[in-house]
């Protein structure tokens, strides 16, 4: 368990896995992912019953920008113009296609693997369903949904949900704790899952990075309860899950209060850096229902437009 100032983890920094430890641990994740998506369209369904449609606009004529031609892009989307003028096609993109496309990205580091107890999901596991459900319930709203990192166009059909549970089923190797810096259309948004645990100054880099470029965000953190509370007692040993070395703690009673005051000092934190640039910030602990943060997070979104 991985905190400010104690990063701190109960189970240990597993060894670089090699060609067999990879190809089972992508066998195990596509064997997980079909109730991983049963779930996610069970929590979309239910929050969709909850909200109502959303307005419905025509596609814009103001201007934005040109950009290179991707995979997917429709071949009437080309400026051919603009094209000529260069060796590279490119795609004429207006206003209102950036303001209309939300960018996803979930946290896949080694300390999203922590779960404190076996009846609750993974944190990996919980961002998988509500990143699947969030883009679900996008979808079916009419929006345009991208995976951040992926370099795919953002699209409004089926096929993004299917990329992004292609991309859970093939991770193997534990990915970045914060997403790498990209440039993004001016008004697109951008929701961010993760335990957002690492200093504060990285995860103010990143956020002011995005906003620079008129990017409206969410941050969603993720936690295991025992990741608020402390509850272990006793003696006890906790390993770094990223490499951040071990530490023996004889009565983890007597560290408790000091540990839950950096975690809320670290929370606070995060939220005054989200509303100091116009982002939303919300906190989902792994014991409680999906529903409720997706709802919530639905519209956070929904006020970006309305």
């Amino acid at each position: 368990m991985r905190a400010p100032g104690l990063n701190l983890s109960t189970r240990s920094n597993a060894a670089a896995p090699k060609a067999a430890t990879v190809r089972r641990d992508a066998e195990r994740a596509a064997g997980k992912l079909p109730p991983i998506m049963v779930q996610a369209d069970r929590v979309a369904t239910t929050v969709v019953q909850g909200v109502h449609g959303r307005r419905k606009v025509g596609q814009g004529d103001t201007f934005w920008q040109f950009r290179r031609t991707q995979p997917g892009d429709p071949a009437h989307s080309v400026d051919w113009r603009q094209s000529a003028k260069s060796r590279f096609t490119f795609v004429r993109e207006n206003e209102w296609d950036a303001a209309q496309s939300v960018w996803i990205w979930r946290d896949t580091s080694a300390s999203m693997n922590y779960r404190s107890t076996t009846d609750l999901p993974e944190k990996q596991e919980r961002v998988a369903v509500l990143a699947l459900a969030l883009a679900s319930l996008l979808v079916r709203g009419g929006e345009q949904v991208a995976l951040l990192g992926a370099g795919a166009p953002p699209t409004n059909g089926r096929a993004v949900i299917n990329r992004l549970a292609e991309h859970i089923a093939l991770e193997s190797d534990p990915g970045p704790s914060l997403p790498i810096p990209e440039p993004l259309p001016r008004y697109g948004r951008l929701v961010l899952f993760g335990d957002l645990l690492s200093p504060i100054e990285d995860i103010a880099d990143i956020v002011r990075g995005f906003a620079a470029q008129g990017v409206a965000g969410h941050l969603v953190q993720v936690l295991d309860p025992a990741e608020e509370t402390l509850p272990f007692r006793g003696r006890v040993r906790f390993e770094g899950m990223e490499g951040e070395g071990g530490a023996l703690i004889g009565r983890v009673e007597m560290v408790r209060d000091d540990y839950a005051a950096l975690m809320r000092a670290h929370r606070s934190a995060l939220s005054d850096l989200a509303q100091s640039y116009g982002w939303s910030f919300a906190t989902h602990h792994t014991d409680s229902p999906p529903e409720a943060a997706l709802l919530a997070l639905h519209q956070h979104l929904s006020e970006m437009v309305d």
